[in-house]
């Protein structure tokens, strides 16, 4: 086997929509070092595929007929490295409860795609079609600026824990302290990284690292509990 034909990624597609297969499909061809070995359009023929194939990297949609994708996962002994595909936000803590890489929310971006197999293989030099020859770029920030007091405080998503609506106005709490600002909550949830908060109640955003534990009714940070709106649904 050469170096390249090790250092390629062997990626399987597991999703009932036909539309959502030919996005992930044209998204890996545009990355020389991923390539799909497999397209299932249910978890029961992805389970059957991963019987008699070799899987670094699935590509998973979660709701799906017969069998949920994180069932699926559940299912397997050894799962390799899992990326999940939803439409649906209720279900990004079932990722995090299952050590998925990342989830992606349909419709699924090209420059989020790319973040997520980079956070899969971080060691890899993960490089598509139209680059330069160079690592990719950072995509996205890993802070926003808040009107705090008449100026703007720049706030490390790093440190943040949660965020907080109130009648007039929010309260966004770090590890260190609080902010207060006047902005709306659903502006800073336009301007948070999707896929790393998550909003679980018309108040209150939540930094889905800083989980400590959670059920179905309640979400737990730090000290803190949060209630989970009737939408939102936690398959344990």
């Amino acid at each position: 086997m050469t170096n390249a034909e090790k250092n390629i990624t062997c990626c399987l597609v597991v999703d009932d929509e036909p539309m959502a297969r030919d996005v992930l499909r044209r998204y890996i061809e545009k990355i020389p070092t991923l390539q799909l070995i497999g397209e299932c359009s249910n978890a029961i023929d992805a389970l059957l595929f991963l019987q008699n194939n070799k899987v670094d990297l699935i590509f998973l949609d979660i709701r799906m007929p017969e069998l949920l994708g994180t069932e699926f996962v559940e299912s397997l002994q050894n799962p390799p490295k899992i990326i999940f595909t939803t439409a649906f936000k209720k279900y990004a803590l079932d990722g995090f409860e299952l050590e998925a890489v990342d989830y992606l929310l349909k419709p699924v971006r090209f420059e989020r795609f790319l973040r997520a197999v980079n956070k899969a293989f971080p060691k890899k030099d993960i490089e598509h079609e139209n680059s330069s020859g160079n690592s990719p770029k950072k995509t996205g920030t890993d802070f926003i600026y808040l009107r705090v007091d008449r100026k703007l405080v720049k706030i490390l998503l790093a440190d943040m824990l949660y965020i907080e609506s109130a009648r007039d106005y929010v309260k966004v709490f770090t590890k260190d302290k609080s902010y207060i600002t006047r902005q709306t909550i659903s502006s800073i949830e336009a301007m948070l990284s999707g896929n790393e908060f998550i909003r679980i109640h018309k108040s209150y955003i939540i930094s889905i690292s800083k989980i400590k534990s959670f059920t179905n009714e309640l979400v737990e940070i730090a000290i803190k509990s949060f209630p989970l709106e009737n939408s939102i649904a936690i398959v344990l």
